[in-house]
C-alpha cells in the first residue's frame, strides 16, 4: 500500500473514513479503467490526465492530478505510472530518476513548491518482455512528459501553455535553472498573459537565475520572432496565441533543456484566494 496525498496543508486527514473504505476499493478494484482512476485523484483539475505507450509488446500506463502549487521539485501534484514490463527495480529507479528531472521537474504553473508530492511507477512482469532499458526508459519519458504538460495546460486560472527552450548554456542543469526561473518570474508570466513582448523581464530572469555565462550576448525568440526594436508587434502577435514558444540563446555553451510553464492571470488569484473558505 501507498500512501500519498495533497490538500491543506496542517489539516488531518479522515483516516478512519479512509481506514473502512479499503476493503470495499479492494473488492471492487477493475482492470483498465484508467479513466475512473484519473478523475478520483482530482482536485482542483478540470480534466483527467492519462497518458499511454507501448513497446516491444509491454505496456506503460499513467495518470496524474496537479493544477496549482506547481514547481520542482514537483510540488503538489500526483502521479501513478504502472507497467506490465520486466525490469529489475534498480533499472526502473534510474528510469524513473532520468523521466522526473526531464518532466515533473521541468514544469512551472506558479513558482510554489509543497510539502506534498509523489510520482511512482509499479513493474508487476505481467507480459513476460524484458525491454531494452533505453527503449524503456525513452518511453517512461515520454508518458512523464505529456503527463507534465497536462498539467501546466490545466494550471490553475491559466490561457496559455508555454514552451521554454533554453539553448547554448554550460551544462545541462545550468540550462534547467534558467529555464525555470523565466518560468517561475510573476513578471514574465502575467506579460504573457497581457501579449506584451517586454524582454526585459526574461534578461531580468536569466540575470537573476545566478548562473555565470560566458557570454553578454543573449538571443530571444517568440514564436520563432528574434526580438528586436523592429519586430514588437510581430513578438506580440505571436503571445497573443494559446501556445507559446519562448527560445532563449545564451552563446555559453551547448547544453540545452526545455521547461514548461503557462501565464498568470486573474482566475488563479480567484482560485487561491478562497482556497480554504
Amino acid at each position: 500500500m501507498i500512501v500519498s496525498s495533497t490538500g491543506v496543508i496542517g489539516r488531518p486527514l479522515p483516516v478512519d473514513r479512509i481506514r473502512d473504505a479499503i476493503p470495499h476499493l479492494v473488492t471492487a478494484l477493475l482492470p483498465g479503467n484508467l479513466e475512473m482512476l484519473a478523475r478520483s485523484i482530482m482536485t482542483t483539475d478540470t480534466l483527467p490526465k492519462i497518458a499511454t505507450a507501448e513497446l516491444e509488446g509491454a505496456r506503460i500506463a499513467g495518470v496524474a492530478k496537479g493544477a496549482g502549487m506547481i514547481h520542482p521539485d514537483m510540488a503538489t501534484m500526483l502521479s501513478f505510472i504502472m507497467t506490465d514490463a520486466e525490469i529489475s527495480g534498480a533499472q526502473l529507479d534510474d528510469c524513473l530518476r532520468y523521466a522526473v528531472s526531464r518532466s515533473f521537474n521541468s514544469i512551472s504553473v506558479d513558482g510554489d513548491t509543497s510539502t506534498n508530492d509523489m510520482v511512482v511507477v509499479l513493474a508487476n512482469g505481467a507480459s513476460g518482455v524484458r525491454p531494452d532499458s533505453r527503449q524503456f526508459r525513452d518511453r517512461l519519458l515520454d508518458v512523464c512528459t505529456r503527463l507534465a504538460t497536462a498539467i501546466v495546460r490545466d494550471g490553475e486560472g491559466a490561457t496559455k501553455f508555454v514552451e521554454i527552450y533554453v539553448e547554448g548554456a554550460p551544462t545541462e542543469e545550468a540550462a534547467h535553472t534558467i529555464g525555470r526561473t523565466i518560468a517561475r518570474s510573476p513578471l514574465v508570466k502575467t506579460a504573457i498573459y497581457g501579449a506584451d513582448p517586454n524582454w526585459g523581464r526574461i534578461v531580468g530572469a536569466i540575470g537573476n537565475s545566478g548562473v555565470d555565462l560566458k557570454s553578454d550576448h543573449v538571443d530571444i525568440y517568440i514564436g520563432g520572432v528574434p526580438i528586436s526594436d523592429a519586430t514588437l508587434e510581430d513578438a506580440r502577435q505571436k503571445l497573443r496565441e494559446k501556445e507559446i514558444q519562448i527560445r532563449v540563446a545564451l552563446h555559453s555553451g551547448s547544453a540545452s533543456a526545455r521547461v514548461w510553464t503557462c501565464d498568470l492571470t486573474e482566475g488563479y488569484i480567484r482560485i487561491n484566494a478562497n482556497y480554504t473558505t
